[in-house]
């Protein structure tokens, strides 16, 4: 997608980030309560009241009499809801001249919005590793190949669909599982008790997950071998033919399967780069096994000391407390928490003036920095010179097309000469001589006595003239006809014969 689409895409969000995204919820909610009942357009009235079968269960649902109408065509006009007008609805000749709206999810809008839904029911410690699904996927890998050899194509589609679906899970779990692992590990000096209580969960859990797939790891690459033994390509050619999707052609079906099956296939079987998506996960949950275990030893270390990060951080406070002075105070600061000066700290605001002096550096807008000095200290230089690129090839090709634009146009200007424009349908090149010419003509007129006289325009080959007439010429170009009123038409050539 280009980035009109990308932005379109991320503007179906904006409701959640507005000062009533609440509200807005709970609109959502209510029309997504009505299409559960297969209601898909849905009026003003219908929404009212499922808010208010809300709002007597719920006491958070805001109150939007009167607002209702604007909340919705504030949704309609983000791309969540399609609005169409209803005057099957009106039933008076008043509410005929009033706007009967129905509203609608649209499809991205509903999967915004589903999005919103599952983020805020989403639980952070339901988490795990589906060391369960690889016996799973082993059955579906083999029967895949039995179905291919046999060519029965709807089985073919069936478990390649729940291969995918497997994979889409398996990958889900697996990047939920190390996020919220991370932040398990990242919080354990503020509370260490809660990490001691999922240690043992969380090591023996990883421990099975990995004898788990050490296990299923060589049977899962021989499966799926074997389903490449029997045909790729006529296994996801049957595939295409039995989806039924109906909104994808053939060919895009095809290559959608294509793309899946490499992705199953990733999973498994190494690249050429020796790795697949399974060895990484192994790797990685090795590397949080790893982490548990410093974790470990890091709080063991401070419960048999009695020293951790809070009485470290007192004993400092008491250190800078006694300091002589301000210089060593800050002297001793930036020892502690390895400080060093601002190197990019010094650039100048565009406009100066605009900024208040006693404005604080967090209330300050922000000036940009180029990367050489804050990264390294150093004003940035222009560089050293960049050899010219001599691009011989684009080079010859401008040549020759102007070569033939310009053999082109002196062709059609000796074409002028020889016949004259008037009678005669003109071409492509000779209506741009004639038109280039007749301009310069027309330019050059000058006004004698009241009367306009004859005008010449010319260029290396032709002259153009133009003298008074009664009756005007009309020369014959492509799209048209066009009219010289008053004036006829004259071209001569300017080359001399050959002898």
């Amino acid at each position: 997608m280009d980035g009109i689409a990308v932005g379109d895409r991320l503007g179906l969000l904006a409701f959640a980030r507005r000062e009533d995204a609440r509200a807005y919820l709970w609109v959502l909610r209510a029309i997504d309560r009505l299409r559960s009942g297969h209601r898909v357009q849905v009026g003003v009235e219908e929404v009212a009241g499922v808010l208010r079968e809300f709002a007597a269960v719920h006491e958070e649902v805001p109150a939007l009499e009167g607002v209702l109408r604007d909340r919705l065509d504030v949704l309609w006009e983000d791309g969540l809801l399609h609005r169409h007008d209803d005057v099957s609805r009106a039933g008076s000749l008043a509410r005929y001249r009033n706007r009967q709206s129905v509203y609608q999810f649209s499809e991205l809008g509903y999967r915004a919005y589903t999005l919103v839904e599952d983020l805020l029911a989403a639980r952070v410690r339901d988490v795990n590793l589906s060391r369960l699904a690889f016996s799973e996927v082993l059955a579906d890998l083999r029967a895949l190949a039995q179905a291919n050899r046999l060519g029965e194509g709807r089985k073919v589609l069936a478990r390649l669909s729940r291969l995918d679906e497997a994979m889409e899970d398996m990958a889900r779990r697996s990047a939920r599982f190390h996020v919220t692992l991370g932040e398990i590990v990242s919080m354990t000096e503020a509370s260490p008790e809660e990490f001691l209580r999922y240690k043992n969960a969380l090591l023996a859990h990883m421990r099975e997950f990995m004898d788990e797939l050490d296990r299923y790891l060589p049977r899962l690459e021989r499966a799926v071998r074997e389903v490449e033994e029997t045909g790729v390509v006529t296994m996801l050619t049957r595939a295409a033919d039995a989806d039924d999707r109906p909104l994808l052609a053939p060919g895009e079906r095809m290559a959608d399967w294509e793309q899946r099956w490499a992705g199953l296939r990733g999973w498994f079987v190494p690249g050429p780069d020796g790795r697949s998506g399974v060895a990484e996960l192994h790797a990685a949950t090795r590397t949080a096994v790893s982490a548990v275990i410093a974790m470990l030893y890091q709080l063991s270390e401070v419960g048999r000391s009695g020293v951790d990060r809070a009485s470290e951080l007192r004993h400092l406070a008491a250190w800078l407390a006694r300091t002589p002075d301000e210089d060593a105070a800050h002297a001793l600061a930036t020892a502690a928490f390895n400080l060093t000066s601002a190197r990019h700290l010094g650039a100048a605001h565009e406009d100066e003036e605009r900024i208040d002096p006693g404005s604080t550096w967090w209330d300050a807008p922000g000036v940009e920095v180029a990367l050489t000095p804050f990264r390294t200290g150093r004003q940035a230089g222009p560089g050293a010179p960049q050899p010219v690129k001599a691009d011989t090839g684009a080079r010859a090709e401008l040549r020759r097309r102007q070569a033939a634009e310009f053999a082109a146009e002196r062709g059609a200007a000796r074409g002028l000469a020889e016949r004259a424009p008037v009678g005669r349908p003109l071409d492509e090149d000779e209506t741009r001589v004639l038109l280039r010419l007749l301009t310069k003509a027309l330019e050059a007129r000058t006004v004698i006595s009241g009367r306009l006289e004859s005008a010449s325009g010319s260029d290396d080959i032709v002259v153009l003239r133009l003298r008074p007439a009664e009756r005007g010429d009309v020369v014959r170009v492509p799209g048209g006809s066009l009219h010289l009123p008053g004036f006829a038409l004259e071209v001569e050539t300017l080359e001399r014969p050959r002898v």
